[in-house]
C-alpha cells in the first residue's frame, strides 16, 4: 500500500498493526512517513506487542508528530478499551484469534478506513463484513484488502483546538502539562503565584519513583505502572536522571520491604505467578534482601530496579526548560481571580491587572485549587506532609531507596530524607510530634531502635491534595451545579475549556508527565494513552456520579 496517498489530506493518521513483531513493519512506516513532504502532520501507530507488561505504552519518539504505542492485550480486549479513530489497520496472525474482534475493530475504524490483511480465517471476514467493511479481490488468496463503507452514524472527528492555553501552578503537575502542550506546538502561559518553580508540595530534596503491586492487578496497580513507566521512558528524553543530567537524583533501585510474615506470603504467591519480570519487580527473600541491604530484612521485600529517588523540582526544570519559546512564564502573580469571557479564560492579579488570556486553562495548582469556586465541589482534601532531614553519618548508608510505611533515601549533599508523614494538620512549620514520628518509622526500617537519636529538627513540611480514592484528577471539570439527573459520564455538562491535572498524593514524581500526556491527548482528539475504562477512573466527573448515588440513600421498597 501507498501510505502517501492514504495520509496527504489529514491532519492526523492512525495506524493498528495486530502484531509490532520486532518493529521493522513501523520503522519502514516511519521513514515513509518522514521522507514524504505531503505527509499527514501526525502519525499515531498502536501495535499489539506480548513483550511488555501488560495494558497500554506509549514510547516516546524523536519527532513531535511522531507517536507510537504499544499494547499488551488480546486483540479484542485491546480494540474494545482503545479511544482512537483509526485510518487503516494492519491484521495478520490472528489465526487463533476468533472473530469475536470485528465489533470492536468496527467501532474505532474512521470513515473510509482502509483494512490490509493477511491470512485472514473465512469467519473472520465474515464477521467484519457484517460490520461493514467491504472486501476486494485479490490475486494472491491469503492476503486481503477492504475499505470500510459502514452506513451506520459515526460520531464526528473532533474539531482542531486553538492551541492556546493557561497552566495554572508551577509545580511538578503544572510544569508537565506545560511541556506536553508546547511539545504539540501550543503556546502556553503558566502563572504561579510564588517567585519561582516547585515552591510547595513538588519542593522536597527527594521524591520515590516506584510502581505498585497488588494480588488482584487492581485499579491503582494498573494505573501507577503505567505512569512509572512513561516517567522511566519521558525522563530519557528529558536528558536523564543522575549525575550531570537533567534530573538530580538516583536510578539507584527501591527495596519495599514486606510488613510482616503474612504480608510477605502475599507477596510469595504473586512472585511466583511468574508475570512480573526482574528487571521490574524481584521478590527478595531475607539472605538476598540482607545482602544488598547489609541491614535485617527478616520478612524480604520487592526490589524495583528501575526505581530510586529524584529532586522534583529539577524534573519540573527540565520539563520547563522543553518548552522553549512556545512557554510564557508568570511567576510571582500571587493569587488570582478566574474569569470566563467570550469564550476565554482571564486570570487577574490583586491589582485587577490581567495575566493571561486564552480558551483553555488548567487548573494544576494542588491544593490551591480547592480555592477556585469551578473547581470547589470536588471533594479534595490538602494533606500535610513532613519530611526529616538528617545528617548522612548518623545513619548507615543505604545503596538503596529503602521503604516500608515510610522511606529513607541514601544520601546526597550529606543529607538523607525520611518520611513522610500524613498529618490532618494545617500547620505549615515543622512539628516536633511529626518528626518524631519519621524517627519511629526508621528506626523500624533499619531494625535499630537508636537510629538517628538526638537528630535535629529539620525538615520540609507540604500539603498534598487527594481525592477520596487516592486517584489523581484528569480531564474536564464537570459542572455540578448543572449535572441535574446524570447518569454516565459521558452525559456530565462541562465547564467549557476548563480541565484538571489534580489529586497526586504523594505519587506526583510520577502521575505528572503521564497524566499530562493523557490530557494533552484529549485536548488534541489523539489515540489515548490509556485503557478507556483507566481513563473513566480518572475522570474528575466521577465524583458528580458518586455525589448522586451517595445522596439517594438506602432505598425502600413499597409496601
Amino acid at each position: 500500500m501507498d501510505y502517501r496517498d492514504a495520509w496527504c489530506k489529514q491532519a492526523r493518521f492512525t495506524v493498528f498493526d495486530s502484531d509490532y513483531g520486532d518493529g521493522a513493519a513501523f520503522k519502514v512506516l516511519a521513514d515513509v512517513w518522514r521522507t514524504d513532504p505531503h505527509r499527514s502532520p501526525h502519525l499515531h501507530a498502536i501495535a499489539l506487542s506480548d513483550t511488555l507488561l501488560p495494558g497500554f505504552h506509549r514510547i516516546p519518539q524523536a519527532e513531535p508528530g511522531l507517536t507510537l504505542d504499544l499494547v499488551n492485550a488480546p486483540i479484542d480486549a485491546a480494540l474494545g478499551q482503545l479511544s482512537a479513530r483509526v485510518d487503516l489497520f494492519r491484521l495478520h496472525g490472528l489465526l487463533d484469534a476468533g472473530a469475536g474482534f470485528a465489533h470492536a475493530l468496527a467501532r474505532v475504524a474512521a470513515p473510509q478506513a482502509c483494512l490490509l490483511g493477511q491470512d485472514l480465517t473465512q469467519e473472520q471476514i465474515q464477521a467484519l463484513q457484517a460490520q461493514g467493511f467491504v472486501f476486494e479481490t485479490c490475486a494472491d488468496p491469503a492476503r486481503q484488502k477492504a475499505r470500510f463503507a459502514s452506513r451506520k452514524p459515526r460520531p464526528p472527528a473532533p474539531p482542531l483546538p486553538e492551541r492556546r492555553a493557561i497552566v495554572l501552578g508551577a509545580g511538578i503537575a503544572g510544569s508537565a502539562a506545560c511541556e506536553r502542550l508546547c511539545a504539540r506546538g501550543w503556546e502556553v502561559t503558566l502563572v504561579e503565584r510564588h517567585e519561582r518553580p516547585a515552591m510547595e508540595a513538588s519542593g522536597n530534596r527527594a521524591g520515590i519513583f516506584m510502581p505498585l503491586i497488588s494480588r488482584d492487578d487492581n485499579i491503582p496497580t494498573r494505573l501507577t505502572r503505567a505512569a512509572y513507566l512513561f516517567a522511566l521512558r519521558h525522563w530519557e528524553r528529558l536528558g536523564g536522571i543522575g549525575p550531570g543530567r537533567a534530573i538530580e537524583g538516583q536510578a539507584c533501585g527501591v527495596l519495599q520491604l514486606a510488613r510482616d510474615a503474612g504480608h510477605a506470603e502475599v507477596q510469595r504467591a504473586i512472585a511466583a505467578a511468574g508475570a512480573l519480570p526482574a528487571e521490574f519487580a524481584e521478590w527478595l527473600e531475607q539472605p538476598q534482601a540482607e545482602a544488598i541491604l547489609k541491614l535485617p530484612a527478616p520478612d524480604g521485600g520487592w526490589l524495583f530496579r528501575q526505581g530510586g529517588w529524584a529532586r522534583p523540582g529539577s524534573v519540573c526544570e527540565a520539563m520547563l526548560a522543553a518548552c522553549g519559546g512556545r512557554l510564557q512564564q508568570r511567576f510571582g502573580v500571587g493569587d488570582v481571580h478566574i474569569g470566563f469571557d467570550d469564550g476565554q479564560w482571564q486570570l487577574s492579579d490583586a491589582h485587577g491587572i490581567v495575566v493571561a488570556r486564552a480558551p483553555t486553562l488548567i487548573l494544576a495548582n494542588g491544593a490551591g485549587a480547592m480555592q477556585v469556586p469551578h473547581a470547589a465541589p470536588l471533594p479534595l482534601t490538602a494533606m500535610r506532609g513532613q519530611v526529616s532531614h538528617l545528617p548522612a553519618a548518623m545513619l548507615p548508608a543505604l545503596p538503596l531507596v529503602l521503604c516500608r510505611e515510610a522511606y529513607l533515601t541514601p544520601p546526597s549533599h550529606g543529607v538523607v530524607s525520611a518520611g513522610a508523614t500524613y498529618d490532618v494538620d494545617g500547620n505549615p512549620e515543622l512539628s516536633p510530634a511529626s518528626h518524631e514520628e519519621n524517627l519511629q518509622r526508621l528506626r523500624g526500617l533499619l531494625s535499630d531502635p537508636h537510629a538517628a537519636e538526638g537528630a535535629p529538627l529539620q525538615g520540609r513540611v507540604g500539603f498534598r491534595c487527594i481525592a477520596p480514592d487516592r486517584l489523581p484528577l484528569v480531564g474536564r471539570l464537570p459542572d455540578f451545579a448543572a449535572a441535574g439527573s446524570t447518569e454516565r459520564l459521558r452525559d456530565v455538562p462541562r465547564h467549557p475549556g476548563l480541565y484538571a491535572l489534580l489529586g497526586y498524593a504523594s505519587r506526583g514524581l510520577i502521575w505528572a508527565g503521564w497524566a499530562a500526556e493523557l490530557l494533552a491527548a484529549q485536548l488534541e482528539g489523539e489515540p489515548l494513552p490509556l485503557e478507556s475504562s483507566l481513563v473513566d477512573a480518572l475522570d474528575p466527573a466521577r465524583f458528580v456520579l458518586r455525589a448522586r448515588r451517595t445522596s439517594r440513600g438506602p432505598q425502600v421498597a413499597d409496601s
